[in-house]
């Protein structure tokens, strides 16, 4: 089974956008994390949010899985407002995560952690695609191992796999990179290309690997202070000019 067989395709030579970040603002108690936020992440494309680090953009992850709650603004999925809505309404429209830290359940083996992604699907949906293991070998070789004995690259491809098993029509990516051995990130930069060029799923990509984000990316957006600073489609922008924004 295909986990990209839910929609349709999207017409040659067209973009729709399944995200819509329009004017958001997040605060934590009188700290504010978010100021004004907007961006599109389109169906095929990978798009990139970029900065130092503690400029909000694990907040802006959360606040559109839902985890942080906005002050302002609103957050679409193909034109449903998803503001008001929880983490797991948000996952049943198609909301994927792969959040920093992985997030995975150490004492499940690696096919339970898989099979927690059937929450939010249909009963007859409830499989691990064929793909999930095409894409990550190593989980099927490992599939009753328990999801805390494997390396940290291996826990990486086990959380995007699981995020794959929803189907996602918006699959967010957050750090995908940290801390993963160059041979895995080759793996997971692979994926990625391989899911955006399937045309089903919006990929938005957290990430400070500046090769690595440039070399994926269709369009970025640079973040600072809670604010867009630079955004556009990847060859537009000035590279230069991006790295010395986001140096530390």
């Amino acid at each position: 089974m295909s986990i990209l067989a839910v929609e349709s395709p999207v017409e040659s030579g067209t973009r729709a956008d399944a995200l819509s970040v329009e004017n958001i603002s997040l605060h934590y108690g009188a700290a504010q994390a978010l100021r004004g936020v907007s961006l599109k992440a389109p169906i095929g494309q990978v798009t990139a949010v970029m900065g130092r680090n503690g400029v909000g953009k694990t907040s802006l992850m959360r606040a559109i899985t839902g985890r942080e709650r906005i002050s302002g603004g609103r957050i679409l999925l193909d034109g449903t407002d998803l503001t008001g809505k929880p983490p797991h309404a948000r996952a049943r429209l198609g909301v994927a995560s792969c959040p920093q830290g992985r997030e995975i359940f150490p004492l499940l083996s690696v096919r339970e952690n898989l099979e927690t992604g059937f929450a939010g699907l249909p009963r007859g949906a409830r499989t691990v695609p064929d793909e999930v293991y095409d894409l990550f070998p190593i989980l099927h070789e490992m599939a009753h191992r328990r999801g805390g004995d494997l390396s940290g690259g291996q826990q990486q491809q086990l959380a995007i796999g699981r995020a794959l098993v929803t189907r996602p029509r918006l699959l967010v990516l957050d750090e995908p990179t940290e801390g993963i051995q160059p041979s895995v990130i080759k793996d997971i930069g692979r994926a990625i290309r391989y899911l955006r060029d399937q045309n089903r799923m919006a990929i938005l990509l957290v990430e400070q690997y500046v090769d690595f984000a440039l070399e994926l990316a269709d369009r970025v957006t640079v973040l600072d202070r809670g604010m867009v600073v630079m955004q556009g489609e990847t060859g537009d922008l000035d590279h230069e000019a991006l790295r010395r924004a986001i140096a530390v």
